[in-house]
């Protein structure tokens, strides 16, 4: 797909969807001259928070795959962000707005972190209205696509607020989120990660380049969903059980439920999902570099491979001496070993390949996915209740 011509893709309908995943190594180096160009007000306007207040909630807020950042993230941020001065928490705007009273504290300093694409989504507005109406010291960051959405200009001139655009072409234009969820990702990282900006610098640089080797190893992704299969488990855990989450939602997406897919955790899936597999369903597990961690996605997949029912069972990620599967891989070769929270971007563009290649696969058209129109780019039909 990533050498096909405009034209070709275009016939297949997968022309914007395409170049939207090859794009995202130039987008994540875009992303950090943003970050760097704007550190300075960010970091102002939250000093002058955590000041204050001393330490301060910061909810990660999102629908659907932008959800799923925060839930990325926030793991990571809970060892590696600031902890003297936030607390961070992960938690969807559809449950903030079904049921606000539950997640949202009167009398705690909170930032709101949203993230979204458009900035329009009902449920994100709704969220930030009613966190307005229950949370006596609110702030609100939004990290989004759009300067033109509802978030963006809603805070533009707002003192208690703060927008950080990403890149222009991180607005996805297909259906399926893709360069907006790893740009929303990476600059989360980098604004509330406690690294170095020379070891941030250093990262972006290496997973820009994982990121370009996953578009050079298209022919070895083709070859796996080739495989005849109908269902896709994809697991991981920490950090990369919100990327596991993420690329299961992508498989739904562009195949529109023709393939059936599932997530869980390397410990959560013997638990009653591992009855999901059956001699059609291909299993991938995002590896963690944590070396902990890596025994239980070592022993899930050796169990996996030793009941011989599925056709693929597959490690994704990076080589570790000692401890790596004897099966089957899919590795990236750099051999300093990333924080999984970064691991999650050259893994996402694994993930976002088997989702587009499966969609071409099973006659669906990757930018239009949804043939009923049932499901949209921006959600409709959302009736927000008067609270």
């Amino acid at each position: 797909m990533f050498t096909k011509t405009d034209e070709e893709l275009e016939k297949l309908s997968a022309k914007i969807t395409t170049r939207e995943i090859q794009q995202q190594p130039e987008l994540w180096q875009e992303t950090w001259s943003i970050y760097q160009d704007n550190k300075e007000k960010i970091t102002a306007f939250l000093t002058k928070i955590t000041e204050k207040f001393g330490k301060v909630r910061v909810i990660f807020t999102g629908a659907g795959t932008s959800a799923y950042v925060g839930i990325t993230v926030m793991p990571y941020l809970q060892k590696n962000g600031d902890r003297t001065k936030y607390d961070f928490e992960a938690i969807d705007t559809t449950k903030i707005v079904s049921t606000p009273k539950d997640y949202l504290e009167k009398e705690t300093p909170t930032i709101l972190v949203s993230f979204a694409r458009s900035g329009n989504s009902p449920e994100s507005v709704a969220t930030v209205k009613l966190a307005k109406k229950l949370v006596k010291n609110l702030y609100q960051i939004a990290i989004t696509c759009a300067p033109e959405g509802q978030l963006a200009q809603d805070l533009k001139d707002d003192e208690t607020g703060f927008v950080l655009l990403m890149p222009a072409k991180s607005l996805d234009q297909g259906f399926a989120m893709t360069g907006s969820f790893s740009c929303m990702t990476l600059a989360t990282l980098l604004v509330f990660d406690t690294l170095s900006d020379d070891e941030k610098a250093g990262i972006v640089r290496q997973i820009a380049a994982m990121g370009q080797t996953v578009i050079e190893r298209e022919s070895e992704i083709q070859s796996l969903v080739n495989i005849d299969f109908d269902r896709i488990v994809y697991i991981g855990s920490g950090c990369l059980g919100g990327l596991a989450e993420e690329t299961r939602l992508k498989i739904l997406e562009l195949t529109a439920g023709k393939v059936a897919a599932l997530f869980d955790t390397s410990m959560g899936l013997r638990h009653g999902p591992k009855s999901f597999l059956n001699s059609k369903t291909l299993v991938f597990d995002f590896v963690s570099n944590n070396s902990y961690t890596r025994q239980y996605d070592l022993d899930i997949l050796n169990e996996i491979k030793t009941d011989e029912i599925v056709p693929l069972v597959m490690a994704v990620g990076q080589e570790k001496a000692g401890q790596d599967f004897t099966g089957k891989s899919f590795t990236f070769t750099e051999k300093t070993l990333l924080p999984d929270a970064y691991l999650a971007l050259p893994d996402v563009m694994f993930g976002q390949t088997i989702a587009l290649l499966t969609s071409v696969k099973v006659n669906n058209k990757p930018d239009t996915p949804s043939p009923t129109g049932t499901v949209n780019r921006v959600v409709k039909g959302v009736t927000i209740h008067e609270f």
